[in-house]
């Protein structure tokens, strides 16, 4: 009689455990809101609020991106150009990317940290609560050169249950 290679057993776990990694129903939503930590930052954000997707063994991905004081929100697309990050100051050691979405808040977002720019990145440095948190913009113009536009600095301040909501219109 054959004997099965021990090994071999473990197979149809480990399958099994990675269907479930990649099932979106074992993701898990969270809301870290951060407040701005330099005049820089308040002035372009005062303070944001991410909408994060956890994955099972903890990978995080950045979904969206709440303004904490005013209306808006920016979707974002994971990944980006590599001259994006080659566009970073000496020194910067964010590496997440993050396309700014143009739809929406989107455009506005964009604007604000790159004016003139045609493309928008957001390069993070990790996101985990509950620790600070840095966001160099980088833009691509119109004559195809990348530049970096501003690096935006945020502190913690905590996690939400839901997404916030927008302030209310004044009557």
């Amino acid at each position: 009689m054959r004997r099965l290679n021990p090994r071999l057993l473990g197979l149809p776990v480990g399958l099994a455990a990675l269907a479930l990694a990649t099932s979106p129903a074992q993701a898990d939503t969270r809301f870290l809101s951060y407040n701005a930590s330099d005049r820089i930052t308040q002035a372009l954000t005062k303070g944001v609020t991410l909408e994060v997707r956890r994955g099972l063994f903890g990978a995080v991905q950045v979904e969206r991106l709440f303004s904490t004081t005013a209306r808006g929100t920016a979707g974002f697309s994971r990944g980006g150009p590599d001259a994006a990050r080659r566009a970073l100051p000496q020194g910067a050691s964010e590496n997440d990317i993050y396309a700014v979405d143009q739809d929406g808040d989107g455009r506005g977002l964009s604007r604000a940290l790159c004016p003139g720019a045609d493309e928008v990145w957001l390069i993070m440095s990790r996101v985990r609560a509950p620790r600070p948190l840095t966001m160099q913009a980088v833009g691509r113009w119109s004559d195809g050169a990348y530049r970096h536009c501003v690096t935006l600095s945020y502190e913690w301040r905590g996690e939400w249950a839901t997404a916030p909501t927008p302030p209310a219109l004044p009557n």
